[in-house]
């Protein structure tokens, strides 16, 4: 089976891609920026609310320690927003993108035989 090649720089130039792009970019930027916030406010919660973190919720367990393990169920929440987002827009425009490509190489090739 042959390897099939794609023209990148045209690929990369294309309107479909740029949006792609763009599109996937803003929403990476969204989640960076949710997951950093939620990250922060663990410092800062500890830092200015030391009270708050200090509240026993049952036994040895306090508001501070859900809210730290809460950071591994936020985690969690991003990459599952993230992989259902990428599973039903970007890697379809993306396939779309490649088979494009393919079809253009491929009547390119057959163009010049």
């Amino acid at each position: 089976m042959a390897r099939i090649r794609y023209e990148w720089s045209a690929i990369a130039a294309s309107p479909k891609f740029k949006e792609l792009t763009r599109r996937k970019t803003r929403f990476l930027a969204a989640l960076l920026l949710f997951s950093i916030a939620y990250y922060l406010l663990l410092p800062i919660g500890a830092a200015y609310f030391p009270d708050l973190f200090a509240m026993r919720v049952a036994g040895p367990i306090n508001l501070g320690l859900l809210f730290a393990l809460s950071e591994f169920l936020v985690a969690w929440a991003v990459a599952i927003v993230y992989t259902r987002r990428a599973n039903a827009d970007f890697d379809p425009a993306a396939h779309e993108l490649c088979d494009a490509a393919t079809a253009a190489y491929r009547s390119t090739r057959s163009a010049k035989r």
